[in-house]
């Protein structure tokens, strides 16, 4: 059977079948040559010469990733900011920009220093609000749309196909951040997008122990080249042990996935009418004011990742985050393990995110256990 055509939690469990013909294993070989040995006549009929562009070890996850998003082509990068940075490095100084004003903090004060310094001209919205999107787009100036959905760390659920309607009649690409999303719940390609961007290390990966990003494109144009070279001649590559820890990664996502958004579902019900909670913040709850854009373009769940809202502020949140057990204090989501973390406190007086706010990465721990945990904390 090819698995090409079977349920995608079948092509990610055998990495799409393919077997190792040299030794017939059933693990994908890591291969950790730098460069390849050229034919009598100069060339290289492997279509391989240095390991920069034409590493092995990327073929199967990339080809697994690609299988994913539907698409037509995948590379992977060093890192999630590393495949970020090189779409808006696709562009040219003086290309107009929109992207949201709620997204990974890390990209966000990368295009208000580095990115603005270099010339791009960048207008950030309320992604939540198509007409919004709308109003910003610069028909002819307009080269990118960048939206990430649901974003980081409130949780806002941009309607895609809506972004990609928008961004093309302007003649610009949409490109989507769908590292929250995953391609178990969101298929961004399918709703539109040009581009879709992944911080692999996170949800691709789940274990905590890869740093890595991905890019998968719609089209094999001129821009994906472009993307190529970039990556290429700036060596924002993954290593050979990294891609092969991100392939592992890969084959449980359907696994995982699922588990970690029961898991964010059954506790933001549980604590969105808790005495001690101000707010929980998850597009999984019916009263959301995302629920109705999030059900329409995710299926199979709401993601694994919500923020609640303590009552007493700052202080009283930190104290909330001190005094769990099961929960761990640590920066980063997706993972198999459970992460709660203080956000204002880590990014800074330009963080966007609420004083009084908790983000919550939801593992495949018990969920009861994870309750429990909070609750304790809480002082329930």
């Amino acid at each position: 059977m090819d698995l090409k055509h079977t349920q995608p939690a079948s092509a990610a469990a055998q990495a799409l079948g393919w077997i190792d013909e040299a030794t017939r294993a059933v693990s994908p070989p890591l291969h950790n040559s730098t460069t390849f040995i050229r034919d009598e006549d100069n060339q290289y009929r492997t279509g391989r010469a240095y390991i920069r562009a034409d590493n092995p070890s990327y073929d199967q996850a990339e080809a697994l990733l690609n299988h994913f998003e539907h698409g037509a082509g995948a590379m992977l990068f060093s890192s999630g900011m590393a495949a970020a940075t090189a779409v808006f490095m696709a562009l040219k100084p003086g290309d107009h920009v929109v992207a949201p004003q709620v997204m990974y903090w890390g990209l966000r004060n990368w295009l208000k220093t580095f990115a603005t310094e270099w010339g791009l001209k960048i207008d950030f919205v309320d992604a939540g609000d198509s007409a919004a999107i709308a109003r910003a787009v610069q028909p002819g100036k307009t080269k990118l749309v960048w939206i990430e959905t649901p974003a980081n760390q409130t949780w806002v659920v941009t309607d895609i196909a809506a972004a990609a309607q928008v961004a093309h009649a302007a003649g610009a690409r949409l490109a989507v951040d769908s590292t929250v999303g995953t391609p178990v719940l969101t298929q961004p390609i399918a709703l539109g997008a040009d581009i879709v961007m992944h911080a692999a290390t996170k949800y691709l990966n789940g274990h905590s122990d890869v740093l890595a990003g991905a890019l998968v494109t719609a089209t094999d144009d001129d821009f994906w080249k472009r993307l190529k070279a970039i990556r290429h001649d700036m060596g924002a590559v993954c290593g050979s042990f990294e891609a092969w820890l991100l392939l592992r990664g890969m084959r449980t996502l359907y696994v995982r996935v699922p588990a970690a958004c029961r898991n964010a579902e059954k506790i933001a019900a549980h604590f969105a009418k808790h005495p001690r909670v101000e707010a929980v913040l998850y597009p999984g709850l019916a009263g959301d004011p995302f629920h109705a854009v999030a059900a329409q373009q995710m299926s199979g769940g709401f993601g694994g990742m919500l923020s609640i809202r303590v009552k007493g502020g700052e202080t009283a949140a930190v104290a909330v985050a001190a005094k769990v057990k099961l929960w761990k204090r640590a920066t980063s989501l997706g993972g198999v393990e459970s992460l709660i973390e203080h956000r204002a406190s880590v990014e800074g007086a330009s963080s966007p995110a609420p004083a009084d706010m908790l983000r919550l990465s939801a593992g495949i721990e018990d969920a009861g256990d994870l309750i429990a945990d909070l609750e304790q904390a809480l002082g329930g």
